[in-house]
């Protein structure tokens, strides 16, 4: 049986994480082991990754430094054995070369861009970005999502990725940006999967079966 390690580093809503992951797993014919953990060896041998996030970025990537082990464990599974990794909200930003929230704080380096403030050109869309919007998928991490499916999505920062060739999805809230980015085996969404519904369920899914 295939195994899921849910990264529990101090931040994010991992309680909803593993509940909507469970409940994709359970849509599945194989369903895969799904364990919340901080153990770096436990990390290290997972079939596939899913590192959640809530907060700001610098905070976020300090925890995750300050976890022992973790960053050497995640980065053994998917650089090296190339096991699939889903990073979600500040867990894809994470992915980044850095962030520019409270300063330039470096980020695991794996898809090349940086993170930056939402700056909508229409000055009636809020920031933060709270709430359902539709989002234009270009990954098969969106299968049977069709063309515009809703995701729920609350944040102020987004990925700019350096090659346009890592973007996944994008949305438009005052202005296009970056809804999802992938390269190869690595794979981040800024939405919450585990708060869209039927459609989030979707994603979790594809993303635990996902062949690469």
């Amino acid at each position: 049986m295939s195994t899921v390690a849910l990264i529990d580093y101090g931040s994010g809503n991992l309680r909803s994480a593993e509940k909507a992951l469970l409940k994709a797993a359970f849509t599945l014919k194989s369903p895969p082991t799904i364990t919340v953990t901080a153990d770096p060896d436990v990390v290290a041998k997972a079939d596939r990754l899913v590192l959640p996030g809530v907060g700001a970025f610098a905070a976020c990537m300090g925890l995750l430094k300050a976890s022992d082990g973790l960053v050497a464990a995640i980065t053994e599974a998917t650089q090296t054995r190339g096991a699939p990794f889903l990073g979600v909200c500040v867990g894809m930003q994470l992915l980044a070369d850095s962030g520019l929230e409270f300063g330039v704080t470096p980020g695991l380096g794996w898809i090349p861009g940086q993170v930056r403030r939402l700056e909508p050109r229409d000055p009636a869309a809020k920031v933060p970005h709270m709430g359902w919007n539709t989002v234009r998928p270009a990954s098969p991490l969106f299968a049977g999502l069709g063309f515009a499916p809703h995701m729920y999505f609350t944040h102020s920062f987004a990925f700019d990725p350096a090659d346009p060739g890592d973007i996944a999805a994008t949305c438009d809230h005052g202005g296009p940006f970056v809804a999802a980015v992938a390269r190869d085996n690595v794979m981040g969404v800024q939405f919450h999967p585990e708060k869209s519904q039927g459609a989030g369920q979707r994603l979790l899914a594809n993303f635990l079966e996902l062949a690469l």
